[in-house]
């Protein structure tokens, strides 16, 4: 099965949904998304897998960010663009497998979708 995470190594969440996969035997794909941050496409079609048209979803809403930037006044394309252009914004973990994709909070989440 092929699996990607969208991983942070800094946050427990992150490794603990990292793990939870290598426990199930999968070798997931890792894309260290400060580094390589998902552009707008990319972050519409996982929107998409999730089963949601509110990019406000795949928003981290604690972040520092969000407040500065404004982020919950913002609608649609503009909180897309906030979040490519910024990826700390983007909540993690995200896992992708071809039956969706799920922010793994809870990390149990994620077993909707293996």
């Amino acid at each position: 099965m092929d699996v990607v995470i969208w991983h942070n190594p800094s946050c427990s969440k992150s490794r603990q949904a990292l793990e939870l996969l290598e426990e199930r035997g999968l070798e997931p794909t890792v894309r260290r998304y400060l580094a390589d941050p998902p552009n707008a496409k990319e972050l519409r079609a996982v929107l998409k897998q999730m089963g949601t048209k509110d990019p406000h979803d795949l928003v981290r809403k604690r972040e520092k960010l969000y407040g500065e930037l404004g982020v919950a006044d913002l609608e649609g394309p503009d909180v897309i663009a906030a979040m490519a252009e910024n990826p700390k914004l983007i909540e993690r973990p995200v896992v992708i497998t071809k039956k969706g994709a799920r922010i793994g909070r809870p990390t149990e989440a994620i077993l909707e979708i293996l």
